[in-house]
């Protein structure tokens, strides 16, 4: 019984850092006025999602506002309402 609690939890603990792990990116274009970005982006693994370009909505708008087409970033994505969606983002150096 304690291994198999002990299994469990490393389980749910390994399932955790999968979903927080950032995707390195690269912004192809912004739509401010939308709240959308387009990102050519690494494997999303908490949506089982391969390598590939595609548009994401913002969570935040603010997001936005320093960036530009060309930038490497680093973010976390996720299902927020049906869409998918950046939660985090932040510039890579």
């Amino acid at each position: 019984m304690k291994r198999l609690l002990v299994a469990s939890a490393a389980l749910v603990f390994s399932a955790g850092l999968a979903s927080a792990q950032s995707v390195p990116g690269t912004v192809k274009k912004i739509d401010v006025e939308q709240g959308k970005l387009t990102i050519d982006h690494g494997p999303i693994k908490n949506l089982d999602m391969e390598a590939m370009s595609m548009v994401f909505r913002a969570a935040d708008p603010a997001m936005l506002k320093n960036l530009k087409a060309g930038d490497k970033i680093k973010f976390d994505a996720d299902r927020v309402n049906g869409q998918i969606t950046v939660t985090k983002l932040q510039k890579s150096k």
